[in-house]
């Protein structure tokens, strides 16, 4: 049997739930999730593994309309995306509007390869309501396979393997066939802790923060870990660190479970913070984060 392989890319708006499904696919928590947008920034690949295929899963930040650098780098993320993909498996849901940033909609219309449109959260909904929207996606693409699934619960997402199975493009692995992902350790510490900033903090907080992992020392025993939280603005240093530093102390223990469990050993977590002033709009800073599209 040949092999086959390829780019199967994960594209749709905020909160749609496409980190979930991407978790889901690759059977490992790679992109965090929280219910604020804009909570994956990056491009993160999940790849999985088998003797006869090689499937790279792509989670991409939500499509939205840029303020600033730091957007204008997550949606390049999305494009590139766009150009690489075999296979686009746009996420929707039963309750966002479906003229919702209409230029990637015309975008997917004009794809050449397998668009899979799954509308997710029908546990949301009814039957009637859903064919409704079945059958509205299939005027807005007709090309496109639609496949209704609640990445949560596990329903359809099968069916969505099987399809992808049979719409790969025969070739060879991309990656060796041990790799999960093509981000580092550190990248995975970083977005932990980014989790637990956007789990702990209202209002604008979590949008102007990024995290720096500037020490990463793993020994036999033991994982030590000293990271930098990113601010734009002093009176943000004041709400993140909290009175008496409470604040700070339980992102850092809620990050640091999290990170024992993610590598199975015992981990030291120091974590600082500190002003970037606008560190969202500097092409340097942006590059020192990982953002180097």
């Amino acid at each position: 049997m040949p092999h086959k392989s390829g780019f199967v890319n994960i594209i749709g708006n905020p909160n749609v739930g496409k980190s979930t499904l991407m978790n889901k696919m690759v059977g490992e928590k790679l992109s965090i999730i929280t219910s604020k947008s804009q909570t994956t920034r990056h491009r993160i690949m999940g790849i999985v593994n088998h003797d006869d295929h090689q499937i790279v899963y792509s989670d991409t930040p939500g499509i939205l309309k840029p303020n600033y650098k730091l957007q204008e780098k997550m949606m390049g993320f999305v494009g590139t995306a766009f150009e690489d993909a075999d296979i686009v498996l746009y996420i929707t849901d039963v309750v966002e509007t479906l003229d919702k940033n209409q230029n990637y909609i015309d975008k997917l219309y004009k794809l050449d390869i397998p668009v899979l449109l799954l509308i997710n959260k029908i546990d949301l909904s009814d039957q009637e309501k859903l064919e409704e929207l079945v059958d509205t996606w299939k005027k807005i693409l007709p090309k496109a396979e639609i496949m209704p699934i609640s990445a949560i619960n596990d329903f359809n997402l099968d069916h969505v393997f099987k399809r992808i199975i049979e719409l790969l493009p025969e070739g060879p692995p991309y990656f060796p066939k041990d790799s999960l992902t093509d981000k580092t350790e550190r990248f995975f510490v970083s977005e932990i802790i980014r989790e637990k900033v956007l789990l702990n903090y209202q209002k604008e907080i979590p949008y102007s923060v990024e995290i720096e992992i500037e020490e990463f020392k793993d020994t036999e025993k033991l994982l030590r870990i000293m990271a930098n939280i990113h601010v734009v603005r002093p009176s943000q240093k004041g709400i993140i660190i909290g009175h008496k530093g409470q604040a700070l102390k339980k992102v850092g223990t809620d990050a640091r479970k999290d990170i024992e469990d993610f590598f199975g050993k015992k981990v030291y977590l120091e974590i600082h913070v500190k002003v970037s002033k606008d560190w969202r709009d500097k092409d340097r800073q942006l590059r020192n984060f990982g953002y180097n599209i």
